[in-house]
């Protein structure tokens, strides 16, 4: 497992799904124990996202991610080490949103139950999604956290997060011509410099310790605002979903 991480922190190459945050800074040790690291085996060879931790045998991340094998993991800080609070577990399943739609990123949502579950401790704990289709509030502060770069040519190997506002639908829909408002949320300041990127994706927009958000798609040059899946519109899908393998 050791040399797995670290074949994939020498081997990938800048902007390729290895997650980056730009204008955040290294977060505090084991302070997002939701967050989770995902190796994945796809025809191209290996890659990473991020993803979140939503149940003790459920992990929650971009469709985007899919891949033919898939390792979590879980209660990690400096993904180079081995760190004696990880938890490394093969994805038993992926459950890509049935709509996914690949050309416009709409739908971007999957569901990974790992073959064994999590054990709970300060390192690893689920985090809450949203209880009703309620939405945020333009203005509304949150946070992202997430491995890989720290600028175009820059890389680190410790968890980062950045705190960022949640922005008017107009401000994606001018950008991006397939934003849905309904489906997406547009997070980031357009005046600031701090964004995700990349492949940050998969993991989760936090507003006052709840999942509102998942890292989705942005701008190719790294300025905000990017593109998140809400959470909040897909909650019958995901209540039925993990339902079924209680």
């Amino acid at each position: 497992m050791q040399l797995l991480l670290l074949l994939v922190a020498f081997l990938l190459p800048p902007g390729a799904g290895a997650g980056e945050i730009i204008g955040g800074q290294e977060a505090w040790p084991h302070s997002h124990p939701y967050m989770a690291y995902l190796l994945i085996r796809t025809e191209r060879g290996v890659r990473t996202c991020g993803g979140f931790l939503v149940r003790e045998d459920f992990v929650m991340t971009s469709a985007r991610c899919w891949g033919s094998r898939i390792r979590v993991i879980l209660g990690a800080h400096n993904i180079r080490r081995q760190e004696r609070t990880q938890q490394s577990i093969v994805v038993l399943r992926a459950i890509r949103h049935p709509r996914f739609n690949e050309q416009n990123n709409l739908n971007d949502i999957m569901l990974l139950q790992l073959e064994n579950r999590a054990r709970q401790n300060q390192f690893v704990r689920p985090l809450d999604l949203p209880q009703s289709q309620a939405r945020l509030c333009p203005g509304s502060l949150c946070t992202v956290a997430g491995w890989g770069l720290i600028s175009q040519n820059r890389r680190t190997d410790t968890l980062q997060d950045v705190q960022l506002r949640v922005q008017r639908d107009q401000e994606c829909s001018n950008l991006f011509g397939s934003y849905n408002g309904r489906r997406q949320i547009c997070v980031g300041d357009p005046r600031g410099r701090k964004t995700t990127f990349l492949g940050d994706t998969g993991g989760p927009l936090v507003c006052s310790n709840v999942a509102h958000g998942i890292v989705s798609y942005g701008s190719r040059s790294a300025t905000p605002p990017a593109v998140f899946t809400r959470i909040a519109r897909f909650l019958p899908w995901i209540n039925k979903t993990m339902s079924q393998f209680n």
